[in-house]
């Protein structure tokens, strides 16, 4: 799951449970299990008689996947301006700060120092959205979250669009503080547009 997250597994690729099972050494059953529950994700695509391969991409799906992530975000962030307390602004501050500590990762980068990045922008868009109050709103919006991981893994193997990335996650921050949803989901909307546009370029969509 990690690998397909990480595009270490292509889109497309065939996924044979034996050379799977070689890899990690778990046995047959566990690894069939895990490609099942990897398709009730959406992440792997089942095929007759002949395993399972890693969900293709397509620049029709990336545009509905992030319109949809766009929309259920929307919801997320108005429910956690409206309810969030001190521990909820403390959490989106700490965030950010461990995030700032982090450098953007790049071509030359360590896939370690990549990870640990993707692993605090994560935390930091996770605490946003984080007391919305709905444990539903929440399941979909981290599986819209991994899917658009996959595609934004692709911009760094293709030409870079200049982003002050951290100035806009201040923004978000300081929005957030401020209690002011309006302008938390349009920056949110402008955040996201932005990745769009950084994988339809490297992807030539």
């Amino acid at each position: 799951r990690t690998e397909i997250l990480r595009g270490e597994l292509a889109p497309g690729q065939r996924l044979r449970a034996a050379d799977l099972d070689e890899r990690f050494g778990l046995g047959l059953t566990p690894i069939r299990e895990a490609l099942v529950r990897l398709g009730t994700e959406g992440l792997v695509l089942a095929e007759s008689n002949r395993g399972a391969r890693v969900r293709g991409i397509s620049s029709q799906e990336f545009a509905d996947l992030m319109k949809t992530r766009r929309d259920i975000e929307r919801l997320c962030l108005v429910e956690s301006i409206r309810r969030g307390d001190a521990r909820w602004e403390a959490e989106v501050i700490a965030s950010l700060h461990m995030l700032a500590h982090v450098p953007l990762p790049d071509l030359g980068g360590s896939a370690a120092m990549s990870s640990e990045w993707e692993s605090q922008h994560r935390r930091f868009h996770e605490a946003l959205v984080g007391a919305c109050g709905s444990e539903w709103l929440l399941q979909f919006w981290n599986q819209l979250v991994d899917h658009s991981e996959r595609y934004r893994k692709i911009r760094l193997h293709g030409p870079l669009v200049a982003r002050n990335v951290q100035a806009e996650h201040q923004a978000l921050l300081d929005a957030a503080l401020r209690r002011d949803a309006d302008a938390l989901v349009a920056l949110m909307e402008q955040h996201l547009l932005g990745t769009e546009q950084a994988v339809n370029t490297a992807m030539g969509w």
